[in-house]
């Protein structure tokens, strides 16, 4: 788990307009805290340090301690709204942390192994990476930055599942709790397509010149036939 630091501040001039000035004038971010048995608390985040955290991606998926007005706290990230064309963040949701309470959160899925893979080095294998993120529920002392799938051992054409991941101890796959139907599939090794679709049209061709050269055979055996018959 990462050690994310941020500083922020109470913020009490709400509404979009204070927003807009907050983001413009002061370098900060709008933000808000909810979650335990506080109330939710409106913030404005130090911009600089939130736009270097944020280039992180185990920033989304780690225990931040985040300073308000001197007071510490632990919070993780729950939703970021940004600008639809700029690459700016409008606004950030942050949830508390409760060490004695689990949370549910996703990490992204790492895939290892790839330059090893004799399916893909050796018989033109193609990977699939089905899913990027995996949801799950842990304590937050239990958090892991990302999961990791090794297919270098993986065989041309198998496709791999959540129930195929090794999860660290504490840490429960969520989707898997709601049944083998839920074990979704998340990467897939297949025969790439170029190279299949060249074996498949070489097969078609090999099949018609076979059902070419029948006609010719026929045509012939005909032809001996009304020589035979004239003589």
């Amino acid at each position: 788990m990462s050690d994310f630091k941020l500083n922020a501040s109470v913020r009490n001039d709400l509404g979009k307009g204070a927003s807009r000035r907050l983001r413009r004038a002061n370098e900060q971010v709008p933000a808000i805290i909810y979650g335990g048995e506080q109330a939710p608390q409106p913030i404005a985040v130090d911009k600089t340090s939130f736009y270097k955290a944020i280039e992180d991606e185990a920033f989304f998926s780690s225990v931040i301690n985040l300073t308000v007005d001197g007071k510490a706290q632990q919070v993780v990230v729950r939703d970021l709204q940004r600008h639809p064309y700029k690459p700016l963040v409008s606004h950030a949701d942050f949830m508390r942390v409760d060490a004695t309470h689990e949370l549910t959160l996703n990490v992204p899925l790492h895939v290892i192994g790839e330059d090893a893979s004799k399916a893909i080095k050796d018989q033109d294998g193609e990977l699939h990476v089905l899913t990027s993120e995996v949801e799950i529920s842990c304590l937050p002392k239990d958090l892991p930055e990302y999961l990791e799938i090794d297919i270098s051992n993986v065989e041309l054409g198998t496709t791999l599942h959540l129930s195929d991941l090794t999860v660290p101890a504490g840490v429960t796959l969520v989707a898997l709790t709601h049944g083998e139907d839920h074990d979704n599939a998340i990467v897939s090794v297949t025969k790439a397509k170029v190279r299949a679709e060249a074996e498949e049209e070489g097969e078609e061709a090999a099949g018609e010149e076979a059902k070419g050269e029948e006609p010719k055979g026929e045509e012939a055996k005909g032809e001996g036939e009304g020589e035979g018959d004239t003589e």
